[in-house]
């Protein structure tokens, strides 16, 4: 994925203090779903439905006045890794760019996404960077968790949108 004028290596828009460089925890994944990017990023946006097919997050309500799905600006409450979170979504170009932080008990993140078209689907990107003191223990006691859980999420994008849209 080749990064647009403007951006960092990777494509992501950090910033200033969630950038890798200056946050204590960071992860990146990546996969390449046999969907088209439309339908991937329908299954992405429509958060309420998470819990149904990723099994880490629970109690996905948008905020009003928000409707179905994530849009510019709406704010959302969920579970994820046992933290109860508000977001923000901070950055939206529709199907290609989706950003929002999260803020909870010891932790302050910035979570990207980048999809990009593909021959016969498209490659998705998300990378997250944390603060925090209950993101270091995480990120001590269970080094590889949040990447093998963006990993699963990814997976089970792939699973949903292979059954068309939402």
């Amino acid at each position: 994925m080749q990064p647009l004028p403007g951006e960092a290596p990777g494509g992501i828009v950090w910033p200033s203090e969630f950038a890798p460089a200056v946050a204590p925890v960071y992860v990146r994944n990546e996969f390449v779903i046999a969907a088209s990017r439309s339908i991937v990023w329908a299954w992405l946006v429509r958060a309420t439905r998470w819990p149904a097919w990723y099994p880490n997050s629970a109690n996905v309500k948008l905020l009003p006045p928000a409707r179905d799905d994530l849009s510019a600006g709406v704010k959302f409450t969920w579970k994820t890794f046992g933290v109860s979170l508000t977001s923000e979504v901070l950055e939206w170009v529709p199907q290609q760019r989706l950003a929002w932080n999260a803020r909870g008990f010891g932790v302050f993140a910035y979570h990207a996404w980048l999809l990009e078209d593909t021959p016969g689907g498209c490659r998705v990107l998300t990378e997250e960077t944390q603060h925090g003191w209950a993101c270091r223990l995480g990120a001590l006691v269970f080094p590889r968790r949040m990447s093998q859980q963006h990993q699963t999420w990814l997976e089970r994008l792939a699973q949903q949108a292979a059954g068309g849209a939402p």
